[in-house]
């Protein structure tokens, strides 16, 4: 299937700060109702910010689009740019071996990023890159709907809960926000140097995994 340009992006009045996509075919798109084959389709190759002229690929988001737990990252670093998947690189080795913390695997989970092309040098996304790219984001959230967010990092954790406190100040607790349960802690990469993160960022995972099981799946999830 073709890719929409961009002339074909949509977006309607802005809710809570953010612009609404207009998906092409669901009128009124309800948690759940649009699959994250139609959200890629209408990005396209994505010109909406200069970072689409400068990456390789566009890296949307992998895993089950049902999962109970998505995982939302900052962005694409040199590997995920040049394979067009999130968490392949070192940061994603390290990912997949904390999952087994909250006794998940990466199968079971969906991840993507707030922005979805990679900033030049791996730069800090600006906030006009992430105000283009947040309607995707957005609605893979609403497509996946799941029980539980967690927000790797500073941006994707100011994103999800709206603040502008850090990760190292959020983290350890559960937030919620709407229908979401949010858990944020630190990026994986940030736990390679220095290494004394890490038993913080298992510490959430552990934390992550006790609130699902205490916590039954919501509709649909199994």
């Amino acid at each position: 299937m073709p890719r929409r340009k961009r002339e074909r992006i949509a977006l309607t009045d802005e809710e809570g700060g953010m612009a609404l996509l207009q998906i092409p075919g669901y009128d009124h798109q309800k948690p759940q109702e649009v699959p994250l084959e139609a959200i890629r389709d209408l990005m396209g190759d994505c010109r909406l910010c200069p970072l689409g002229e400068t990456k390789t690929n566009l890296v949307f988001g992998v895993g089950n689009p049902n999962a109970r737990v998505m995982f939302v990252g900052e962005g694409p670093g040199k590997n995920e740019d040049l394979q067009g998947e999130p968490f392949v690189g070192a940061a994603g080795q390290k990912l997949n071996g904390i999952l087994a913390q909250a006794g998940l695997t990466r199968d079971e989970v969906y991840i993507a990023n707030v922005i979805k092309c990679r900033p030049p040098g791996n730069r800090n996304p600006r906030p006009e890159e992430i105000q283009a790219c947040s309607p995707f984001l957005r609605e893979q959230i609403r497509s996946v709907w799941p029980d539980v967010i967690v927000c790797l990092g500073n941006f994707a954790s100011q994103f999800v809960l709206r603040t502008e406190k850090g990760v190292t100040k959020l983290r350890g607790q559960v937030h919620t926000t709407g229908h979401f349960a949010v858990i944020p802690t630190f990026h994986p990469a940030a736990t390679i140097y220095p290494s004394e993160w890490l038993p913080l960022l298992e510490e959430d995972m552990r934390m992550l995994g006790q609130w699902l099981r205490d916590n039954p799946p919501g509709p649909g999830k199994a």
